[in-house]
């Protein structure tokens, strides 16, 4: 069973039909909408400011999700994949993106709806992106814009293949 751990006060809530893996850990003021996975060695920190993430929000293996004290939690959308070992700070991803494997985003950046940030990317504080396109490198540039073809097979069916691969481990 996941280590789920109350601090200050704060205990996350895990919305229905999650999956959470053995060594996940989830502390503090985090709340998971339906059908979302944390993945192995998963860490979801709610011990200084709030995390919220909404439906269908797969956390894969190794990456970390916190927030910084007193100035930035942390939101995510519906429909949001974090690939393994990625790191999401102190931001928002809205509905409908990914953030690949070793990717980092960091306080106050915001990734909006339809839209990838490549494995390896870092999205430095306070960097507002663009709608629809692919983002890489270090700082994250805009690469090029996404097709619908792309955001329905990248985006879209990565969070539905989770939910899925998720039902497998229950």
């Amino acid at each position: 069973m996941a280590i789920i751990k109350k601090v200050r006060g704060k205990t996350p809530v895990v919305g229905d039909q999650c999956f959470l893996a053995e060594t996940a850990v989830l502390t503090g003021d985090v709340s998971l909408g339906d059908e979302c996975s944390i993945w192995f060695n998963a860490v979801v920190r709610g011990d200084v400011n709030t995390v919220r993430i909404g439906n269908r929000v797969n956390i894969q293996d190794n990456a970390t999700v916190h927030c910084t004290y007193e100035k930035f939690g942390t939101t995510i959308g519906d429909n949001v994949s974090i690939g393994h070992n990625a790191i999401i700070h102190g931001c928002t991803l809205h509905d409908n993106t990914i953030v690949g494997m070793g990717a980092m985003v960091l306080d106050g950046a915001e990734i909006p709806s339809f839209s990838m940030v490549a494995a390896g990317a870092l999205v430095p504080e306070g960097r507002v992106l663009e709608s629809g396109y692919l983002y890489m490198g270090m700082p994250a540039r805009k690469v090029k814009p996404l097709s619908k073809e792309q955001i329905d097979f990248f985006i879209k069916r990565t969070a539905k293949n989770y939910v899925k691969y998720s039902s497998w481990y229950k």
